[in-house]
């Protein structure tokens, strides 16, 4: 039994859907082929049945020997218990190559999704990309579910003709050469049906698109008033995802009534050759009994075909958006994953691009008239972009060549649009770090989030509703800071950590947040006089390099540029 998900999915080929689908079919070959042999084993023994009883009838009924009918009656009990036993062993294993590809491919897209960052959803929409999860991995699995089948309905049909061939050649040419025509009958529908099971896949991905848009941007409509116009939006979208759903099941149905159509006139036509054989003399009852027997089965293998046709079309189709996902890059590249570094916990920052330097143990603010410059400056810190050719220093360590992981452990980044997740606040504060209870009281307090907790039911066990909507945007951003504190990181870069509380809160922050990272490496990218009055060392930007530093009364009293971006333009 193999556990499900997997410790590590694999390295992908996606050179294109097909060497995508081999590859994975590679990583689950063993189940692959066990299913194939129980397939096997299942079809055949369903093959034989028909001539296990046409024999019965001819050696048997036909001359009364009892021995014989005896002897026959029992291969078909052995036959049909082959079968049974075969046939739950190949559905288990079935089942288990489905599990196996769907599993891998939700995982390959939970880990690109979570190594590519912000730059998945800007190169494909999210509503895609939860499709490709939600709809063609589940696809892609049942091209490897009904693998078992296939082989199967392959190796049954040689068993077959072998058989039919060596009783009646005519009409085994008849049998054999009539299935391969009526599957290319029923083939010709595939390409269309192909096309718009595309059409309805596009379209799909598109109504998930928008339906996580408007979801994501509900209580902005709320505030104007513009539900209903995207409930009209999504009415008109959803009504075209039906109207290609319909287009696609009418192909569909035609497709599965010719399944039926098709193969029952070909039996009928075998068994009325058959019987005037018979009446000829040229073949036995038994005979006729055994090719009406295959001629049946063998509707077995040409729906088994057409199916795996079906599947392996989906699967293409689905392969193909899963791959657009895998090919997304991420903004920045671990170029050295295996590279074993030890560094200090008190190293210096240095940007080339602004010419900015964060000494180490120290309070650090970072002061821009564009927040997006000072945001820009912390994202290069932590290493969520790069400049080519300047790279930032962490001591004498070029950041861009350590292994991200000891990156992120190094400088860690704490945006200005703090996310929470669903589960245990405690949870979500403490994360990897382990604090403890007296370590949490302590973020708790420098933080200011005291009256959050007290407001919830069970205080700090309570749990968190999705992204956090429960809580106000201040209440948030407390909370984050918390869980950013409790990192206890060398180097800790806080982006607007106080832009969303009230006036005596941020006092109370500014007070603290000193104190809490005492010898540590901190800088705050904020233009708030409550907070750079606790910096040890302030750096003003003007397009995006510093211009001045120092502290913050001495950049007010000699920096007008300064003075005037952080008390915007009034007189002190």
């Amino acid at each position: 039994m193999r556990t499900l998900p997997y410790a590590d999915p694999g390295t992908p080929n996606i050179d294109g859907p097909w060497h995508l689908l081999g590859w994975i079919a590679r990583g689950q070959k063993l189940t692959l082929t066990i299913g194939m042999l129980w397939g096997c084993a299942w079809m055949c023994a369903q093959a034989l049945i028909p001539v296990a009883v046409g024999r019965g009838i001819n050696q048997g009924v036909v001359v009364h020997d009892g021995s014989a009918l005896l002897l026959w009656s029992g291969a078909v009990l052995a036959l049909a218990c082959v079968q049974a036993i075969s046939g739950v062993l190949r559905h288990r294993a079935a089942v288990s190559n489905w599990l196996q590809a769907s599993f891998r491919v939700a995982q390959l897209l939970g880990h690109k999704a979570a190594d590519t960052g912000e730059a998945l959803p800007r190169t494909v929409p999210t509503g895609e990309v939860v499709a490709t999860v939600t709809n063609d991995a589940m696809r892609l699995g049942g091209a490897y579910d009904v693998s078992a089948r296939f082989s199967g309905a392959i190796l049954s049909y040689v068993v077959v003709a072998i058989i039919l061939l060596r009783t009646s050649v005519s009409l085994g040419l008849l049998v054999l050469l009539g299935v391969p025509l009526l599957t290319a009958v029923l083939g010709l529908l595939i390409k269309p049906l192909q096309k718009r099971q595309a059409e309805q896949r596009e379209q799909s991905g598109k109504l998930t698109t928008l339906g996580a848009d408007t979801v994501a941007g509900l209580r902005v409509l709320r505030g104007i008033g513009g539900e209903q116009t995207f409930v009209t939006r999504y009415r008109k979208r959803s009504q075209i995802v039906r109207e290609t759903g319909v287009r696609v099941a009418g192909v569909q149905a035609v497709l599965d009534a010719a399944q039926i159509l098709l193969p029952g006139i070909f039996v009928v036509l075998v068994t009325w050759l058959g019987a005037r054989l018979v009446v000829q003399g040229e073949i036995g009852v038994g005979d006729l009994v055994m090719f009406y027997g295959l001629s049946a089965f063998l509707v077995t293998p040409l729906r088994t075909a057409t199916e795996m046709v079906d599947r392996l079309t989906r699967a293409h189709i689905g392969a193909r958006r899963i791959i657009n996902v895998l090919r997304v890059s991420p903004y920045v590249l671990d170029r050295t994953p295996g590279r074993r570094v030890e560094l200090s916990d008190e190293l210096p920052l240095f940007d080339p691009t602004s010419g900015a330097t964060l000494p180490a143990g120290k309070l650090t603010a970072v002061v821009s008239s564009r927040p997006e410059e000072s945001a820009a400056l912390a994202d290069r810190l932590g290493r969520f972009s790069e400049v080519p050719g300047a790279p930032v220093l962490l001591g004498d360590e070029r950041i861009d060549l350590l292994p991200l992981a000891e990156t992120r452990h190094q400088v860690v980044v704490s945006e200005s649009d703090p996310r929470l997740f669903t589960g245990s606040l405690r949870a979500q504060l403490v994360g990897p770090s382990g604090a403890d209870d007296d370590e949490v009281a302590r973020a708790i307090h420098t933080a200011a989030a005291h009256d959050v907790l007290d407001a919830l039911p069970h205080g700090i066990e309570s749990d968190v509703e999705e992204r956090g909507r429960s809580f106000s945007g201040g209440q948030r951003q407390r909370l984050s800071l918390a869980r950013a504190l409790l990192t206890d990181a060398p180097t800790l870069v806080l982006v607007e950590p106080t832009s969303a509380v009230d006036a005596h809160t941020e006092a109370r922050i500014a007070s603290r947040l000193r104190q809490h990272r005492a010898g540590r490496t901190t800088v705050v990218m904020t233009a708030s006089p409550l907070l750079l009055d606790h910096a040890d060392h302030v750096l003003f930007l003007e397009g995006g390099e510093v211009v001045a530093e120092g502290t913050h009364r001495e950049l007010l009293a000699g920096t007008p540029a300064y003075r005037h971006t952080v008390i915007r333009g009034e007189d002190e």
